[in-house]
């Protein structure tokens, strides 16, 4: 799929954000490559993304990295039917940009399985397969269809829903190659000139427990310049165990932003300037907005611009750039 995108001609690809403003001509933007004839994604001027980054993360030349939202087929233990064409273009296109990112993130639901179905572990061969035409490291949160498919379930040793099929298989399958054995974790990635620290905090709602609470305290009192907190809800979804109570703890510390799936589209919404839903990732699409992936990337300045990027056309959507700071207040 890779070699497709970079196949294709240069006028398909020749796009600039022309919503880019004086204030934001750091941003992440979309150029042409005229040697290749595919996108180009850059980050203004300066060295090419160092890639030294593994299941604990690692160091990084400059901070950038892809999200990836909700995949999983339209009904229960309909595997026939899962959005392969949608994901497989997505990590293929991941893998076309310039710099390509070190690392990208997903937001949860990469499968629609009951529980004894059989049907958990091929589901997420597929997204495995997928996921296979982009090098470079994945970290994966946990939806609700890791575990019941119920936004109020919750898995794991001891919980209410116990060890599903689904909850098994995810940890076995996008778990366990990144050597994480819980469900909640936290990444740690720093500038390899040390002029910037980074982490992830991985908030897994639907196997929500004491321990994770007093986990999740502990891990984002850590300093660094950037946080990220990846849960699967939004904060909206008071339902999911673990969201009104991250959410309190979330409010006690420094963060950048939460970057959440859930809902099958993507927005930022001014009501809720520290959340961005990439829910995109070949689910059924809730609204209009096309399926995509997220670009995360440090500028210049120091803020951190995201943007979407079409699944087919590897154009960027300007209606939906935004820049903020290591703080998490939209940028000047």
């Amino acid at each position: 799929m890779a070699d497709t995108i970079r196949s294709r001609p240069v006028a398909l690809y020749r796009a600039i954000l022309l919503a880019i403003t004086a204030s934001s001509l750091m941003a992440l933007r979309c150029s042409t490559s005229p040697a290749e004839g595919r996108v180009t994604h850059d980050v203004a001027s300066g060295p090419t993304v160092t890639r030294r980054v593994g299941g604990d993360g690692g160091t990084l030349s400059r901070l950038q990295f892809a999200v990836v939202g909700d995949t999983r087929p339209p009904s229960v233990d309909d595997t026939a039917a899962y959005p392969t064409d949608v994901i497989d273009r997505i990590y293929a296109g991941i893998e076309a940009l310039v710099p390509r990112p070190a690392f990208a993130v997903s937001t949860g639901d990469y499968l629609f399985a009951s529980d004894r179905s059989g049907q958990a572990r091929p589901q997420l061969d597929l997204y495995l397969r997928a996921r296979s035409r982009y090098s470079g490291a994945l970290y994966p949160a946990l939806g609700n269809h890791e575990c019941t498919g119920a936004t109020a379930s919750n898995c794991g040793p001891g919980a209410r829903d116990g060890v599903t099929e689904p909850y098994a298989a995810f940890l076995e399958k996008l778990l366990s190659p990144i050597g994480k054995s819980d469900p909640y974790y936290s990444i740690r990635v720093d500038a390899d000139d040390g002029s910037w620290t980074a982490k992830l905090v991985f908030v897994a709602a639907n196997a929500w427990s004491p321990a994770q609470a007093g986990w999740l305290d502990s891990a984002l009192t850590v300093p660094t310049t950037y946080t990220f907190v990846v849960r699967h809800e939004p904060a909206s979804a008071a339902t999911a165990p673990g969201v009104a109570p991250s959410e309190e703890i979330m409010l006690r510390h420094p963060y950048t932003l939460a970057i959440v799936g859930h809902s099958h589209t993507y927005e930022h919404s001014s009501s809720a300037p520290r959340e961005v839903v990439i829910g995109n990732g070949g689910a059924p699409l809730t609204g209009k907005k096309p399926y995509g992936f997220g670009v995360f990337a440090r500028q210049g300045d120091g803020t951190i611009a995201v943007d979407m990027v079409h699944w087919q056309t590897g154009l960027l959507d300007p209606a939906f750039h935004f820049v903020v700071t290591p703080g998490g207040k939209p940028a000047p």
